[in-house]
C-alpha cells in the first residue's frame, strides 16, 4: 500500500496523483526496472476488491496474465481469463483455495480489504510505501482495525524521491 505520512492512501475524491514524488533524498537507493520485474515476477496471484480492479482496468491492467481473485458482490463481467470473480468467505478463499495453490498472494490496494486481512489473520506481511506528503484529509489506510496487531519490521528502504518502504511481518498469535 502506498500512504502518505498522515496515513492517508487516496484524497477524498480518489485522487492519488500525489503519489508521485519530485523530493530528493541523496542517501536513498534508486528502484531498477529489473528490481520491478523479478518482484512482478514473484507474486503468483493477485487478490482486489472491484474498485481496485475497476481502477486497474482503466489504467491499463498491470497484471498481465497472473491470476486475480476480484472480490465482489456485484454481477461484474470480464473478457479476461486470468480474473475471476469470488463472493463468499474470505477464509474459505485463501485458505482453502489460494494458499493450496499459490506461493506469494499478493493482496491489492483497498482499506476494507487490508483490513479484512488482518482482522481474518489472513495476511503474513504488511508492506507500505510512505511517500513525502502530509494530505490532511482523505481515505486512510487504517482507521479501526478493531484488533492489536503485533508487528516485527524485517526491513526499510529509503529511495532517492523520498519514499520510504516498511515491510512488516504480521506476529501470529
Amino acid at each position: 500500500m502506498v500512504s502518505s505520512l498522515d496515513g492517508f492512501i487516496a484524497k477524498k475524491d480518489g485522487n492519488v496523483s500525489w503519489m508521485q514524488s519530485t523530493d530528493t533524498y541523496e542517501k536513498g537507493v534508486t528502484l531498477t526496472q529489473e528490481q520491478i520485474t523479478d518482484f512482478v515476477n514473484s507474486i503468483d496471484c493477485y487478490v482486489m476488491g472491484s474498485k481496485t480492479y475497476e481502477h486497474a482496468l482503466e489504467l491499463g491492467w498491470p497484471y498481465g496474465e497472473v491470476p486475480v481473485v476480484v472480490l465482489t458482490h456485484r454481477k461484474l463481467t470480464t473478457d479476461k481469463t486470468s480474473v475471476e470473480f469470488y463472493t463468499g468467505d474470505l477464509s474459505d478463499l485463501v485458505n482453502k483455495h489460494l494458499k493450496p495453490r499459490y506461493k506469494n498472494i499478493w493482496m491489492v490496494g483497498g482499506a476494507e480489504l487490508t483490513k479484512d486481512f488482518i482482522r481474518l489473520n489472513l495476511a503474513d506481511d504488511i508492506v507500505i510505501s510512505m511517500m513525502p506528503v502530509i494530505l490532511g484529509d482523505g481515505i486512510l489506510f487504517f482507521d479501526h482495525v478493531g484488533k492489536e496487531q503485533l508487528l516485527h519490521l524485517r526491513d526499510v528502504t529509503a529511495y532517492k524521491d523520498g519514499m520510504v518502504e516498511l515491510t512488516y511481518e504480521i506476529k501470529k498469535e
